[in-house]
């Protein structure tokens, strides 16, 4: 007799079965190559539906996978193919928008070949963009772009020359008008290079103002100091050294070395995530610095947080996937509190580039009004 158990089982494995072989039969195969490939790669290719494949040379390798996959299942493992090189398509389609990986080659971790470099995690990582719906925003246009500019600034607290990227909008310097400042903070594991590569800011910016949706304003993005903190410490980051950078070496340096608006009203900060973090740490012991609130899945604030701080806007954001009830909620009671606060939640994205552009797009006509 066989086991009513077994039978179950045999039961759902040919469901699992039939369902991944449904899945693979329905993959459309117009694969083109990734918008962050090296120059002339073909590969990694995305399709229409948002899966992704890939292709390695390795012939002498006993594994290859990529650390891009659905569910926290391991990734994607490649097969070996009949001329040495390896190739796999995820098991479904991914995320719109940005994501980093590398390859597990045997017991090594490499970059894959043919796609750019971002730092993330604290390395350098590959990168590969899942065409968004909606990506029109963020897209590189026929319209004046500003410039985006590596700056050095001294650093006495911290006893070294420090790096910040200033962006400038398309008329800056033209005339003798001085501009708003927004300083923009980066993730853990990133760095100051992140909102100009991975999230598109200076694009975001050029096209707003190409539409007159905004009033121009400048971007200063510098690193955080926040990849020491291990995982698990995150409640002893208290940013102070970073404070010390921020509010005290580089704001007076962008003021004197850039036409700005050397005044509270005509400055904001905000920050993805670790940087949000700090954004509400550092707002918070030095309201008379920054007019403007932005926390991009970086938690939230409560209204005794911000007693006497003065703030023209409070902007708190996340993805759908992540915790939109406490977003959407912390800004109903910053409200309730008399305070000019603003939620937003990206449709059917997580902790992710994609919820910050969208993020960055919402909060600037909000700005300094």
């Amino acid at each position: 007799m066989i086991n009513p158990l077994l039978r179950i089982s045999t039961s759902a494995l040919s469901v699992l079965l039939g369902a991944a072989l449904m899945a693979q039969d329905s993959v459309k195969e117009d694969f083109v190559p990734s918008s962050k490939n090296q120059p002339g790669k073909e590969y990694p290719m995305v399709n229409s539906q948002g899966y992704a494949r890939f292709r390695v040379e390795a012939p002498e390798a006993k594994s290859v996978t990529v650390t891009l996959g659905l569910g926290g299942r391991g990734g994607t493992k490649l097969e070996k193919q009949s001329d040495g090189s390896w190739m796999g398509t995820t098991e479904g389609p991914m995320d719109e928008g940005f994501h980093y990986y590398h390859l597990i080659v045997d017991d090594g971790a490499f970059n894959d070949p043919g796609a750019l470099n971002y730092y993330g995690s604290c390395r350098w990582e590959s990168g590969i963009e899942i065409p968004a719906h909606d990506k029109d925003f963020y897209a590189l246009k026929d319209v004046p772009h500003g410039n985006v500019q590596q700056v050095l600034f001294s650093s006495p607290s911290t006893g070294v020359e420090r790096r910040a990227f200033v962006y400038t909008p398309p008329e800056y310097g033209k005339t003798d008008k001085k501009y708003p400042v927004l300083y923009l903070q980066h993730g853990w594991g990133e760095d100051e290079t992140a909102w100009s590569n991975q999230g598109h800011a200076n694009l975001i910016m050029d096209n707003l103002i190409a539409e007159g949706k905004i009033e121009p304003f400048i971007i200063v993005m510098t690193y955080g100091m926040t990849n020491n903190v291990k995982f698990g410490t995150i409640n002893q980051f208290d940013a102070k050294e970073f404070e010390t950078v921020l509010v005290d070496e580089l704001v007076p340096y962008i003021d004197k070395n850039f036409n700005t608006v050397p005044d509270k009203k005509h400055r904001a900060m905000a920050g993805l995530s670790m940087g949000g973090v700090e954004t509400k740490l550092i707002t918070m012991r030095r309201p008379e610095t920054f007019g403007y609130y932005g926390l991009l899945s970086g938690g939230t604030y409560a209204p005794d947080d911000l007693k006497d701080s003065g703030v023209g806007l409070v902007f708190i954001s996340c993805g759908s996937k992540e915790n939109p009830d406490r977003v959407t909620s912390a800004v109903e009671a910053l409200k309730n509190a008399g305070y000019n606060a603003v939620s937003y939640v990206s449709p059917d994205t997580a902790h992710e580039f994609l919820t910050w552009r969208r993020s960055l797009y919402r909060l600037a006509p909000l700005l300094f009004r």
